[in-house]
């Protein structure tokens, strides 16, 4: 018997013999959603300080609707620096954390939308994601639980 079942003995059995685990429904989407949060936090510092640095990974012609390569890259680092606070406040359990992540998600969203000429297939891979993380935060995010 594992020290587990052991601290457990007591405890509700499900239908598999394991302790049953009383978690609240849901609770796995909101994980994913600070998850992807943080993971399209570090792809958009990425291809912030890369904008900002010239880097060769940017296509030379393209146009960007907001200023030049330089600014894109502020703005992305910007928007990587409030995604990895939204992440955090959604570990938190904060609701403000929920609409932060909601708000934070919808930018990066139409950010992905806007730079669909120049990379398709990166573009809609991350809209997906963050659609995917809006979704997991207004259908679950209200619940207050410790995650």
């Amino acid at each position: 018997m594992s020290m587990l079942d052991q601290g457990l003995q007591g405890a509700t059995r499900g239908p598999t013999g394991r302790p049953a685990v009383d978690e609240p429904s849901g609770a796995g989407w909101v994980l994913f959603a600070g998850m992807m949060l943080t993971l399209l936090s570090i792809l958009n510092l990425i291809y912030g300080i890369g904008a900002i640095a010239d880097s060769s990974f940017f296509v030379n012609d393209a146009r960007y609707v907001i200023g030049d390569l330089n600014t894109y890259g502020w703005i992305m680092v910007g928007l990587g620096a409030l995604q990895m606070g939204a992440a955090f406040s959604i570990w938190n359990g904060n609701s403000f954390g929920v609409w932060f992540g909601i708000a934070v998600a919808s930018v990066n969203a139409i950010g992905a939308l806007l730079s669909i000429p120049s990379y398709p297939f990166l573009s809609m891979a991350i809209f997906a994601v963050d659609i995917l993380v809006i979704y997991g935060l207004a259908a679950y995010g209200g619940q207050h639980r410790p995650l």
